[in-house]
């Protein structure tokens, strides 16, 4: 005998949508809660070491300036360099120290997802902002260390790194699951482009690196 549904009842997800996205749309499966969450932690880890080592090391050359530190390597990479800029400390204190707060709470909120955790759309509102402001942040860091100081940072180049797929993949979170409003044929295209985009963002910081150090890479710089 056939069954009647209560006419109150809505048709389930559609297969591959996130659950509680409220949208039977099929989704990117590196934006579903488990894979996410994974991309949370290990980009968070990475930026959070890196951090780490910088911290450890800037605390080496406030006792010792003319300590050097683990990556000073020659006058065009070199982190103890870099650290005695003011482009280092913007905010009166070392911009690594944002970089484990910061980091810190994304793996956070990486376990969190892990452990069955949902979040409010305020909550993904608020990591949206975080991230971009830390992505926009690490842009201008990186322009400065290109074409102000001209020398490289070895692990702050490991924080540009896990803030480039961070941003990309929270950003599409967001915006496929409607916390970020966007018509669906543009939010589908972003979803199927997250490696495209964060490729090419990788590509454009390993352009831009060379072009700015060509005069070293050509050997043509002095050194």
């Amino acid at each position: 005998m056939p069954s009647i549904s209560p006419a109150n009842s809505s048709p389930a997800p559609a297969r591959g949508a996130e659950p509680g996205s409220g949208s039977a749309a099929p989704v990117p499966a590196v934006t579903r809660t488990r894979p996410f969450g994974w991309l949370l932690v290990i980009t968070g880890v990475v930026g959070w070491i890196a951090s780490g080592v910088l911290v450890l090391e800037k605390l080496e050359v406030l006792k010792d300036p003319s300590h050097t530190t683990v990556c000073d390597v020659n006058p065009w990479i070199s982190c103890g360099q870099v650290m005695q800029t003011w482009q280092s400390s913007v905010f009166g204190f070392p911009n690594m120290f944002i970089g484990i707060v910061a980091f810190a709470v994304v793996i956070t909120v990486g376990m969190a997802l892990l452990a069955g955790a949902t979040f409010a759309r305020w909550y993904w509102v608020g990591l949206q902002v975080g991230v971009t402001l830390g992505f926009a942040f690490v842009v201008w860091l990186w322009s400065q260390a290109l074409y102000v100081i001209n020398i490289l940072c070895p692990f702050c180049m490991v924080v540009w790194a896990a803030m480039i797929p961070l941003f990309v993949w929270v950003t599409i979170r967001n915006i496929t699951a409607g916390v970020i409003p966007l018509p669906a044929k543009a939010a589908k295209i972003l979803g199927d482009s997250g490696w495209i985009i964060t490729a090419l963002l990788y590509i454009a910081v390993i352009a831009t690196i060379f072009f700015a150090f060509i005069h070293v890479f050509a050997g043509t710089s002095g050194y």
